[in-house]
């Protein structure tokens, strides 16, 4: 089966699923389309392949992605970075080891991070755009959390919530594991 007949085989579905999920009858549909209900129909069916237009009209009308509804869903909806492809930073603080996992389009907004401390390991960070927080959970072993003037000792299980439009640092207690998520401001 070529690219073609992959994606009009999948298309009736889709296009019915996206106006099912929108809670829309077929007449809803055509009105908003300008398709006739019966090209709506046919479509769903697969009695009728679309024209571009048609198509482009449909997906505007069900709010879906024109591009989205064509893809192969199965690839599209996990993307997977293996263990040895994480980005990692092992020069930032002493004895900190920082795997990058979230996606590089999100730095600066909504950042996640795996820190891996040796023992007694540190972190220092300057004060990063004003508005930003962090959120610190500790996953193994215990980490000193310095906001500004303000410290608290968090155990495995614990999370902290801080400000990190001031210096900060996250100190290790013996070795320890922690998930730091960074919400820019």
């Amino acid at each position: 089966m070529d690219m073609s007949d992959s994606i009009l085989t999948r298309l009736p579905a889709r296009l019915k699923q996206a106006r099912q999920a929108q809670g829309l009858s077929l007449d809803a549909v055509a009105k908003l389309s300008g398709v006739s209900r019966s090209m709506v129909s046919q479509i769903e069916r697969g009695n009728s392949s679309p024209t571009v237009a048609t198509l482009w009209n449909l997906t505007r009308a069900l709010q879906v992605d024109f591009a989205g509804l064509l893809e192969d869903q199965q690839t599209a909806r996990v993307h997977v970075l293996r263990a040895q492809d994480v980005p990692t930073i092992e020069n930032q603080g002493t004895g900190c080891c920082i795997r990058i996992l979230s996606p590089p389009e999100d730095a600066g907004t909504h950042e996640v991070y795996e820190l891996r401390f040796a023992m007694d390991g540190v972190l220092e960070s300057p004060s990063h755009a004003h508005g930003t927080q962090e959120n610190l959970t500790v996953i193994d072993g215990k980490i000193a959390v310095t906001s500004g003037e303000h410290s608290e000792l968090l155990k495995a299980g614990e999370t902290a919530r801080y400000a990190a439009d001031v210096p900060h640092q996250l100190r290790a207690v013996g070795e320890a594991r922690a998930f730091l998520v960074v919400k820019g401001g």
